[in-house]
Formats: C-alpha cells, sequence, structure tokens
C-alpha cells in the first residue's frame, strides 16, 4: 500500500467513526440508495414465556428471501448493554439485506429495548462459565431463529446465522447446539469471549476455557463456518484464534479462517464500520459463492442500476475496492477520479462531493473530477492510465 493510500485509509476510518456517531444519534435509519429497505420494530415471543425485541430489516416485496440472525456483542457495563441496539449493525445490515436476505437482529436478555436482567453471565476469568452464558444467549437467538423461520417472506430453507465478538460466539454455540432446520452456513466476525484490549492487548483471559468450547462445538456444527478476525483485534489477537480454529477444525468443524490486515486502531470493529466492507465483504462473498449460497445485490441486473454497480473505473492499487465501499455507502456519498488513476470518496455526510474531490486530491499531483454521486454515475471521460472493469460478483448458483 503507498503513503498515498494510507492516507486515505486514514482518513477513511475517521469518517466511518463520524458517521458512527452521527447513526446512533440519529433515530431514523440512514439514507441508503439500491433496493428499496424496510425497516420493522418487533417483539417475539421465546418458548418459555419471557418477550425479546428485535429490528428486521428486510427488502420491499414479497420474497421468498433468505434471513440472516445478526447478533450483538457484550459488554460488562450496564450502560452501555442499556445502549445497544440494531444501529451497531446500521452499516453491515443493509449489505446482506440488498442481497436479498431478511436482517433479523434480536437484543438478548438484558440488552438494549429488551432489558431485564442479564441471562448470559459468562462469569470471572478465574472462573468462567462460558456454557452457561452461551445456552442462555442460544435460547434467545433460537427465538429470533423460529421467528424468521415464520415470516412470510422468508424462505426457511436458506438461513444463516451471524453475529461479531460475543455474538458470533453465540451464532457459533447456537449452530453447533441447537440444529437449526434450514440452517446453510454460519459466519462469525471477531468471535470470542473474555476480551480485555486495554489490560491484556490481544490476550483474553481464559483462553483455555474457550478453546474447549470451541473444541466441542467442533463435533456439533455441521454446516460451513466462517471465522474472520483482524490482525491487530486488541480483544482477541491471531495466535489466540489460530488456536481456536485449530482446536475448531480438528474437531470436526468444516470451517474457513480468514485473517485481515490491521484495521483502524483496533481491527475488533472492522465489521462494523464503513471503511471495513472493503474487507470483509469480498471474503463472505467467497465463502458463500464456495458452498452454492446466494449472495447477490437485489438491483445487479437492474438496467437502471448496473452502470453504477459494473463501473469502468480508471484503476488503480486500492480504487477498485474503495468503489465498492461507496456503493455500499448511505447518502450524501460521492465517489471522485483522478486522470492519473488515482481516487476519494466520502459516504455519509452532506459535503461528499467536496470531500471525495479533496481526498482525491491529497493522492495524485494530477487533476480530479466527480465520477459518482448518489446514484448518479457522473463520469464521461477516458483515462490514459490502466483502466479496469469492476464487476460486483455474482455468487448466485
Amino acid at each position: 500500500m503507498s503513503s498515498s493510500e494510507k492516507a486515505l485509509f486514514r482518513v477513511m476510518v475517521g469518517l466511518c467513526l463520524a458517521l458512527s456517531a452521527t447513526t446512533f444519534a440519529d433515530p431514523g435509519p440512514p439514507p441508503y440508495f439500491g433496493p428499496s429497505l424496510i425497516r420493522e420494530e418487533v417483539t417475539i415471543l421465546a418458548s418459555a414465556g419471557y418477550h425479546i425485541a428485535a429490528t428486521i430489516l428486510r427488502p420491499e416485496g414479497r420474497g421468498p428471501f433468505g434471513a440472516v440472525i445478526l447478533n450483538h456483542g457484550f459488554s460488562a457495563s450496564e450502560d452501555d448493554r442499556e445502549a445497544e441496539s440494531w444501529r451497531a449493525f446500521s452499516i453491515p445490515a443493509p449489505v446482506f439485506a440488498r442481497r436479498g436476505y431478511v436482517v433479523v437482529m434480536p437484543m438478548r436478555r438484558g440488552f438494549g429495548a429488551t432489558g431485564g436482567e442479564l441471562a448470559e453471565d459468562p462469569g470471572s476469568c478465574w472462573r468462567p462459565h462460558f456454557e452457561r452464558g452461551e445456552e442462555a444467549a442460544a435460547d434467545d437467538v433460537m427465538a429470533a431463529y423460529d421467528f424468521a423461520r415464520s415470516l412470510p417472506y422468508v424462505d426457511p430453507s436458506r438461513m444463516l446465522l451471524a453475529g461479531q465478538s460475543a455474538g458470533g460466539m453465540v451464532a457459533l454455540y447456537t449452530a453447533g447446539t441447537r440444529a437449526p432446520q434450514g440452517l446453510v452456513a454460519v459466519l462469525a466476525f471477531a468471535a470470542g469471549r473474555g476480551g480485555h484490549p486495554e489490560r491484556s492487548p490481544g490476550v483474553p483471559c481464559a483462553v483455555e476455557p474457550m478453546a474447549r468450547v470451541f473444541e466441542s462445538l467442533g463435533t456439533k456444527i455441521h454446516v460451513p463456518v466462517m471465522l474472520e478476525y483482524a490482525r491487530n483485534d486488541r480483544y482477541f489477537g491471531p495466535a489466540v484464534t489460530r488456536g481456536w480454529y485449530e482446536r475448531f477444525t480438528a474437531a470436526g468443524a468444516q470451517a474457513k479462517y480468514v485473517l485481515q490486515p490491521p484495521y483502524g486502531r483496533d481491527g475488533h470493529f472492522l465489521f462494523t464500520h464503513l471503511a471495513g466492507i472493503e474487507y470483509w465483504l469480498p471474503s463472505v462473498e467467497d465463502f458463500l459463492g464456495e458452498h452454492g449460497v446466494p449472495f447477490q445485490r437485489l438491483d445487479l441486473r437492474d438496467p437502471q442500476s448496473r452502470p453504477l454497480l459494473q463501473a469502468r473505473l480508471p484503476a488503480s492499487e486500492g480504487c477498485g475496492s474503495l468503489y465498492r465501499v461507496f456503493l455500499e455507502s448511505p447518502g450524501p456519498r460521492a465517489y471522485a477520479v483522478s486522470d492519473d488513476g488515482h481516487c476519494g470518496f466520502a459516504g455519509g455526510m452532506r459535503d461528499a462531493s467536496d470531500a471525495a474531490l479533496r481526498q482525491c486530491a491529497e493522492a495524485t499531483t494530477g487533476s480530479c473530477a466527480l465520477y459518482a454521486v448518489d446514484d448518479r454515475l457522473l463520469w464521461s471521460g477516458d483515462s490514459p492510465s490502466l483502466t479496469a472493469r469492476l464487476q460486483v460478483k455474482d455468487t448466485a448458483k
């Protein structure tokens, strides 16, 4: 990665953090382009008689669509647990919905709108009770899972379990211990428990007890699993997560381990940040494609969307992947290119066009122009530099 691209990445991370703060403060959904999406708040009755709150983000239409149960993490802070909401997934959830999935985001007991007493206390570092905590969490996840399968616009034979951090762990645990009907794959991002990023960066407490949970699940999970981490995850470092993966697969699990390059200050949050789409989306496309699971944008064949989705870009290293971030970004958004193949991008901000042009100008000595703004393709010129055709990957089988 060149110095100019590294500088651009740092700007992107800053933009993403600013966008996250804005999204959390705004009670409404961010403005996205592409297929029309519908957001709904629901209350789900669990078989044990209690209720959990959940948010649904789904494509408009009758379907039937696949469904993904997307699970949040865990905080030791009661205030943070009370503040938990679907907005933690306001960036990745629409990525799945635009590809034909009903995204159900449950709030487990003790979190967010569900509230009440925390049900999944994992115990202390010295005496962890991971299985007990995961059992309670899995009860809540299965309530959301069964509810999703009953929806008239959901294909009950095309179900995914996914989550980030402790949410990734409960997705794995649910898949391994409940044998959910219709499950086709598990996507676990930065999965684990016991991380202490300040006290012990990269090395969580109770590594071995957690490894035993992975090992036990490896004997029970019968669908493909993707475990994805970043090299600079301050909760669960590569040496730890690679060890968990090896115990998991040695026990029989069919799993793929993906280690992304360092991301921002803490790669633990790559999945929830806008700029992180550049990394995790291609790996999800590849993984699901390998297993014949449909995962393509619903508007890929729309004649009005095709020029934007299959654009011919003045190319340089990193620009094609950055354009893909633009395609998934909330608006206002803009993407700029230079006559010597550099680029700039901004999303989720009112002056996106100016910001994209500024970023482009910082990366080049040439001149920059807007390539696309919101859902409009503006570029009409030819670049003397190398060009490359950007193809949005079609993994449907």
